[in-house]
């Protein structure tokens, strides 16, 4: 496919999203639920669209929340809901419906303690943490995001109990229960104003920075990394990672600059990917060109996507790294650094992976599991243990504790 004449270069303001109309429409257009285009619709990252489009608006958010309220109570899930939400623009007025929604039906709501943003893995985190050693009042989530997808959009995800994304059966469910509550103008949706929602006792703030942080020793070699005295660069495209590098650095006695700590709904700092369009896509040399600039005053650098559950790491001497190709990486580092690992962890990854890591397998003489794309193939093997590493094409992994025991199940 052709290349844009501006790739990699920032963004002309006529390109920038308005925020005003988008979120205008976000309140005031209603889909229509005849339209299957307009209707509600989960891929393999929850359901996904635009409030211009008329796919991505707040009747979808009710419907959806609804339809999540219902089947958790169907499944017996009656323990906290996390709630987390990336930095694009749809992203909060879509946490506000949710919550209208969670707190009328009585649901026990755990939200950010400064309303801030919250990743993808750091709300699977929580839901396994909370869940550990219980088996009644079981936890579960919500992660409102797009993943890297351009500033009009907007994504509203479920994680049920087990941490990761809702398998095929869960989203149908939910799926078809929202289009109904769609074509009934949202009969049946129990809502409550949000003033009232933020002040029901069922709705309660969580430290999800802290708990995450205080953790993460458990699963990543940081007193080594400290050791090595590495020159680390960060840049988080604007994402809800922004929050968490800096403490992070802090607490562990990292040399971590973070190179844009800007929180902007239009990303005019992002440089456009190769079609001309504004894309936080990690994996893109030319939505990562501000980044692979500055390769030469770091080691390493890395940079998230707005959800944080992929990344892009960039060196002085390749620039942006093949993701397949630190994937294969870390796949033989960790397989050969990890005693507490059980001898039988097998290695995940997606069809559409390089066979570079079906060799790093065979070299280390592990099992190799190749699934279909999507990171719900991996979140049983990541539960039980039978995996020690999940890994997709799209820059997007997760792995065990040091001590063999789940991490999270969704890519971190």
């Amino acid at each position: 496919m052709a290349l844009h004449p501006r790739a990699g270069q920032p963004a002309q303001p006529e390109q920038l999203v308005n925020l005003e109309k988008l979120e205008q429409a976000y309140y005031g257009e209603v889909p229509d639920p005849s339209d299957p285009r307009q209707q509600v619709s989960f891929g393999t990252s929850g359901h996904r669209g635009s409030s211009l489009r008329r796919t991505f608006n707040e009747a979808h958010i009710l419907a959806i929340t609804q339809a999540i309220c219902e089947y958790r109570a169907q499944a017996g899930t009656t323990g906290p809901l996390f709630i987390g939400k990336d930095t694009h623009a749809l992203s909060a007025p879509a946490q506000r419906s949710a919550l209208e929604v969670l707190a009328a039906n009585g649901i026990q709501v755990r939200m950010d303690q400064a309303d801030g943003y919250t990743p993808t893995p750091v709300i699977s985190h929580a839901i396994l943490t909370t869940n550990q050693g219980r088996t009644s009042g079981l936890a579960d989530g919500i992660v409102i995001t797009p993943s890297h997808n351009p500033p009009e959009d907007g994504g509203f995800k479920y994680n049920p109990p087990h941490g990761g994304p809702a398998d095929t059966e869960v989203t149908k469910a939910i799926e078809t229960r929202a289009n109904a509550l769609l074509a009934t103008k949202l009969h049946g949706v129990k809502r409550v104003p949000y003033d009232q929602a933020l002040k029901a006792a069922s709705t309660t703030r969580h430290d999800f920075v802290g708990h995450y942080l205080a953790d993460l020793a458990n699963v990543v070699d940081l007193e080594r990394i400290k050791a090595a005295k590495l020159r680390l660069g960060v840049d988080p495209l604007g994402g809800a990672a922004v929050a968490y590098w800096r403490p992070l650095a802090e607490r562990y006695g990292l040399d971590l600059h973070i190179v844009n700590e800007s929180v902007d709904p239009t990303f005019r700092f992002m440089t456009l990917d190769w079609d001309g369009k504004i894309r936080m896509d990690c994996s893109s040399p030319h939505a990562m060109a501000s980044l692979i600039k500055l390769k030469d005053r770091f080691d390493l650098a890395f940079g998230n996507d707005t959800d944080t559950d992929r990344h892009g790491i960039v060196t002085p001497g390749g620039g942006l790294m093949n993701p397949n190709h630190y994937l294969a990486a870390a796949i033989s580092y960790l397989f050969t650094h990890r005693p507490g690992w059980n001898a039988g962890a097998g290695i995940g990854k997606t069809v559409v992976s390089s066979s570079m890591i079906d060799r790093v397998a065979n070299d280390l003489q592990r099992r190799m599991v190749e699934v279909p794309v999507g990171f719900k193939w991996f979140v049983a093997g990541l539960r039980d243990g039978s995996l020690g590493f999940g890994g997709e094409e799209s820059a997007g992994a997760a792995f065990l504790r040091r001590d063999g025991t789940t991490w999270v199940t969704d890519k971190d």
